[in-house]
């Protein structure tokens, strides 16, 4: 992993779109079945909106019926967690290692082999095609 970003609020502004600015640095959540990533299924990677850091890889997405992007595993080491208890329960909450970026919540509800459901905003991802 290369150097963490860190940037201030205006910085963060002005290279983010004001969407991407409320779900990366606010933690915000878009409505389910709202963005295009949702339904994107080629080859390639997924990148973080924020630092372009990458995430994840096409295979390990899986269509959870949820209406967010979700995904069984990470790239190693991409993620850090934190308690969330937002909605009046425990949640686990998932940021960008590198720019602190809010991404969503892991779940133990998703497929084998892990058991996991990445939830992501697709707002908070960027997807490069093979």
């Amino acid at each position: 992993m290369t150097d963490n970003i860190v940037k201030t609020e205006d910085e963060w502004k002005e290279c983010l779109t004001p969407e991407e600015f409320h779900i990366l640095r606010k933690e915000g959540t878009e409505r389910s079945f709202s963005h295009p990533l949702n339904k994107e299924y080629r080859p390639g990677k997924y990148v973080c909106a924020g630092c372009e850091t990458p995430l994840f890889k096409s295979d390990m997405k899986f269509d959870s019926g949820t209406g967010w992007p979700s995904f069984y595993t990470t790239l190693p080491g991409v993620f850090e967690t934190k308690s969330d208890r937002k909605l009046f329960m425990q949640r686990t909450e998932y940021h960008c290692a590198r720019c602190g970026g809010h991404h969503g919540h892991v779940f133990e509800d998703g497929p084998d082999p892990t058991g996991l459901r990445y939830c992501n905003n697709g707002t908070a991802l960027k997807f490069i095609p093979d």
